[in-house]
């Protein structure tokens, strides 16, 4: 980027918005640091119409954008590529809440917020925003949107494509749309949000949404399961969701491994059973009704038991107990790290094929890489399964990484085999992206081809994000 050019982008936000090398270097690589990248320029603008007026000149000068929220994503949707020429916008300092409406159950927000303030502005009214993620704490709102993020609620609520009522988008020629909606109910043509949910900033660039709420919890019940496999741990979630029906909040499943890496490597994690156990699951219960949730988790584990379901199960007898079943949940990622190299598979398959998913692809993983150690763990009760590869210890950790094509291709051949997805919840970026094409059909290419034509005809939007380069 000439000189004169980099000037007149940088005239359209204050100088305080341009950032320099140093604090520029965090937002040019992910977090796993498997992409890194360069930028011609970093920008952070403060109003959707700094962004608009950015994406114009873009459009104008023939320069790539690459949106960027919190930078939490694993799949390098974030990530500009070598080349140095593109522009990162970053939605960082897009943090306004704009509003909060209990009386109408939903809030607006710009994309800069973090989900965690999300969380605690719902909070502040006694209403919920369910989404719910280890990242929650820097991940932002725009960036939850624009790859349609899941997370452990997603049984009861959904994904966050299901939590949007409206959002407001800045589109590749600079164009404001303004759909920040509020209606429940509105069949006046095509739902044009979806093309932005989930889309990773291929399409435009979210600044602004608005959000469903639900009524705070009133009461909650959480057990954590001592199993013998997979098949007990799914055989469990069907007997809570006939007990509990909608107020099943939260089930996810954990191996003896994870456990053995959080007591290890997470700073105060106690094992919540007395003994080990093969599998755990993690069973939450919540209503904004007191119907009695405790009674109801206690019926669960004694059908579990009567049963033979169960080796062990304790009920959590404070909040304070729940929140430290969770943290070894939500710290399983970051544990891992600590194990040296993790090839990471975020798959689903239908629910009742889980178990089954988990047996055949371990034994497919331990026969093609002996001593690796598999953690298979995630949101049971909606079929996503984060199936992370631990290389073997002692190992060395370049050459176990090298092999992560190879991995991926033993690991998802099984996930085909049961009809499931290779990119669950963390979406496509440029990790996945070659992977499309055997998992979608040609007419289902096609489309996605035609719209990211038409809304971005000359590839200016996170060009190699999902689909193949597209510039022109």
């Amino acid at each position: 980027m000439s000189p004169e050019l980099a000037a007149r982008f940088a005239a359209l936000v204050s100088a305080r918005d341009v950032l320099d090398a140093d604090a520029a270097k965090p937002k040019l690589s992910e977090p796993r640091g498997l992409y890194r990248g360069k930028a011609a320029l970093v920008l952070t603008p403060r109003s959707t119409e700094e962004v608009a007026a950015i994406v114009r000149l873009a459009h104008e000068t023939g320069t790539a954008v690459v949106p960027q929220g919190g930078n939490t994503g694993l799949v390098g949707g974030q990530t500009p590529d070598g080349s140095g020429e593109a522009i990162l916008l970053s939605t960082a300092k897009l943090d306004r809440i704009r509003e909060v409406d209990a009386d109408g159950d939903l809030m607006v927000v710009e994309a800069g917020v973090t989900l965690a303030r999300a969380q605690d502005a719902a909070a502040e009214v006694g209403r919920l925003f369910p989404l719910s993620l280890g990242s929650e704490g820097t991940c932002t709102v725009g960036g939850n949107v624009a790859t349609n993020a899941g997370g452990t609620a997603v049984l009861a609520y959904g994904n966050t494509r299901d939590l949007v009522l409206g959002v407001e988008a800045v589109l590749p020629d600079g164009r404001i749309w303004n759909g920040l909606r509020r209606l429940r109910k509105d069949n006046t043509g095509y739902d044009l949000k979806h093309l932005f949910i989930g889309s990773e900033g291929s399409l435009g660039v979210v600044t602004a949404v608005v959000l469903k709420l639900f009524p705070a919890p009133r009461e909650t019940a959480t057990a954590f399961v001592g199993l013998a496999s997979p098949h007990a741990a799914l055989e469990l979630f069907r007997i809570a969701r006939a007990h509990a029906g909608p107020a099943l909040t939260g089930c996810e499943i954990i191996p003896r491994i994870g456990i053995a890496f959080a007591l290890k490597h997470l700073d105060g994690a106690r094992d919540p059973l007395a003994e080990p156990h093969p599998w755990n699951l993690l069973l939450e219960l919540s209503s904004p009704l007191s119907v009695g949730l405790a009674a109801t988790m206690e019926a669960i584990l004694e059908e579990g038991f009567s049963k033979d379901l169960l080796q062990d199960a304790t009920i959590a007898a404070s909040g304070h107990q729940a929140a430290a079943f969770w943290r070894i949940r939500m710290g399983l990622s970051e544990v891992q790290g600590h194990e040296g190299g993790s090839i990471k598979h975020d798959v689903s398959a239908p629910l009742g094929s889980v178990a089954v998913f988990i047996e055949e692809a371990t034994a497919a993983v331990e026969a093609h890489a002996p001593g690796a150690r598999v953690v298979a763990f995630g949101h049971l009760g909606d079929g996503n399964i984060h199936f992370n590869v631990s290389q073997p210890v002692g190992a060395d950790k370049a050459t176990f990484l090298a092999g992560w094509d190879a991995m991926n291709q033993v690991v998802h051949a099984v996930v085909h085999a049961h009809h499931g997805s290779v990119a669950a919840e963390h979406g496509v970026g440029r990790l996945k992206r070659g992977l499309l094409a055997q998992v979608k059909t040609d007419v289902e290419l096609d489309l996605m081809r035609m719209v990211k034509k038409t809304l971005d005809p000359r590839g200016l939007f996170n060009p190699g994000v999902i689909l193949e380069e597209t510039r022109s």
